[in-house]
């Protein structure tokens, strides 16, 4: 059978990697994706094979309206010979889309309750699969047939993390011959529709804590590793390459995220973790507050980061979000493949 997945974002690269893999022993998966983020070096990281097809055209509604139908046109052209059976992604407001123009059926997963680009790919999905505690009402409000809801156990982020294996790669190496703590920091999504919060808020943050703490900084892309090379940040590392999720969280004791996924794997694999995220935050992330796997707090200091510290070391990943998050991976490739043979 054909299974196409269109990835749209960097998070969707690690979560579909191990099932693409797993997918790979008994049919045909073709990959298709645009150059946003992170996501071209991370799938060359895992080695998949992918077509690049349209682009970002950035962040006004005009823009994203224009490039919307500019994509899905793109996507029909490039699959409409490839006889593609089902569709899946991860939210690809794209995805469902073109897979009702093409005639096929479509699975369409998300986590963000907040994301206006929902509304069309609930329509159109045939299938719609979130997290157990995003509130439902949230869903249908945003025109998710009940009939078409399937929620799976845990979080997005135990779908992959169940199956992680700590390892530590040659092609990225923290200097920190002084053996400060060293912290890892992902800024806002820039670019994001459902972003509305502040940007560039993290500025003195980052200046503050270089001196006492070894700083490493995941940019979102070229824009953000500019901006982030400025002298004023200097002592800052800001890795030229993007680098693979067991590398940042193998050398990370304490991560500070102002976006969500990068943010809940850290928490989920028991990092001594602070979102400082300034927009509303997801059902999910209330979850791992509410569990103490993380905190959230908008303005952050560097006394409250050593105090922090001081406070909490590193745990053991979380079993229960793992044992729950290889639940839901299974329960989403049944539901893909019985949609194969439907």
């Amino acid at each position: 059978m054909n299974i196409w997945i269109d990835l749209t974002n960097s998070p969707h690269v690690n979560f579909f990697a191990g099932m693409i893999r797993e997918l790979r022993q008994g049919h045909e998966v073709l990959l298709t994706c645009r150059p946003l983020a992170n996501t071209i070096e991370l799938l060359d990281i895992h080695t998949l094979p992918y077509h690049i097809v349209g682009k970002h055209y950035g962040k006004s509604i005009a823009q994203k309206a224009v490039g919307f139908v500019l994509r899905i046109f793109q996507l029909l052209v490039f699959l409409r010979r490839k006889k593609i059976d089902v569709a899946i992604s991860h939210s690809s407001f794209y995805s469902p889309v073109v897979a009702r123009l093409l005639g096929i059926r479509s699975i369409y997963l998300n986590d963000n309750e907040h994301a206006e680009g929902n509304r069309v790919s609930f329509i159109f999905a045939d299938k719609i699969m979130v997290p157990e505690f995003v509130a439902l009402k949230k869903i249908q409000k945003q025109w998710a047939g009940a009939e078409k809801i399937v929620q799976y156990p845990g979080v997005k982020e135990g779908i992959y993390l169940w199956d992680y294996k700590p390892s530590i790669s040659d092609s990225f190496e923290v200097d920190d011959i002084e053996h400060k703590k060293i912290i890892f920091i992902r800024p806002e999504p820039w670019t994001a529709q459902y972003y509305q919060g502040e940007t560039n808020f993290i500025d003195t943050l980052l200046i503050d804590l270089k001196d006492r703490f070894k700083i490493v900084l995941l940019p979102r892309g070229r824009v953000q590793e500019r901006y982030y090379r400025q002298e004023k940040f200097a002592g800052i590392t800001v890795p030229e390459k993007t680098i693979s999720l067991t590398d940042i969280m193998e050398n990370c004791d304490f991560f500070i995220g102002a976006g969500g996924t990068m943010t809940r794997e850290a928490a989920v694999l028991g990092i001594p973790t602070i979102s400082i995220y300034q927009d509303k935050l997801l059902d999910v992330d209330n979850f791992l507050i509410e569990k103490k796997s993380m905190i959230h707090k908008k303005k952050l200091d560097v006394e409250f980061v050593v105090n922090f510290l001081e406070d909490r070391g590193k745990r053991p990943p979380d079993k229960e979000l793992l044992d729950k998050g290889k639940e839901a991976y299974e329960l989403i490739k049944k539901t893909l493949l019985t949609n194969l043979i439907v």
